[in-house]
């Protein structure tokens, strides 16, 4: 199985202030689409059909919070008809932390934070498969915090999953690849309907989206 993943927010700590004025996010989400190597050049498909159909510049990555409503809705309607015609081959994982809630020690180490919230969000559809490669933007999901997110995720998937699932973990950013730009709007999906209550697109996939929230 391949994972894509990227993520939407900030790990800063000011909320004095409102978001995008000075201040913080307020919520973090990391965002994944999961995909059978038979079937990953499907999502790239789609999202050349966007690009196709809003006559974006190939040459340029569109991200999400560039994206309009019409666009983002559409989005969300065509990854909803794919995971619907492959539910075997494709699925959607997310999971969003509320930060204002996080203990300060543990905004000590961010870090530490993604990993937690990886493995909670994506340890189980691991465990199902004998083979994971993961792909994360690296950009964002930050994969370094003392043993690596890649050792993290491996020695939970072995000791207590207690599985023989073998990880390898492969960076790829969002302008190099058009899954991890698919990861990418589906975390502005979440995020949206969390951070700024623009919930159209989550309105048209987010049963499908299987959802996990943190420190709410």
């Amino acid at each position: 199985m391949l994972i894509y993943l990227d993520e939407s927010g900030d790990l800063g700590w000011t909320f004095t202030q409102p978001y995008r004025c000075g201040g913080s996010s307020r919520h973090l989400t990391i965002a994944s689409l999961a995909v059978s190597p038979s079937k990953r050049h499907l999502p790239k498909r789609l999202i050349k059909k966007l690009y196709n159909r809003f006559n974006w510049p190939a040459s340029k990555e569109k991200k999400w919070s560039d994206m309009r409503s019409i666009e983002r809705v559409w989005f969300a309607q065509k990854a909803k008809e794919l995971m619907l015609s492959h539910p075997s081959d494709v699925s959607y994982h997310s999971i969003t932390v509320k930060k204002e809630n996080v203990q300060p020690h543990i905004r000590e180490d961010p870090n530490k934070l993604y990993n937690y919230m990886i493995c909670l969000s994506l340890l189980d559809e691991m465990a199902c498969h004998d083979s994971v490669k993961m792909i994360p933007d690296p950009r964002s999901i930050k994969v370094e915090s003392g043993n690596s997110l890649h050792d993290y995720l491996q020695t939970k998937l072995w000791f207590d999953a207690q599985v023989k699932t073998t990880l390898t973990t492969t960076p790829c950013d969002s302008a190099s690849s058009r899954n991890v730009q698919f990861s990418d709007m589906l975390s502005g999906i979440v995020q949206g309907h969390f951070e700024d209550r623009k919930s159209k697109p989550w309105d048209e996939i987010g049963t499908l989206i299987k959802s996990k929230t943190l420190f709410f």
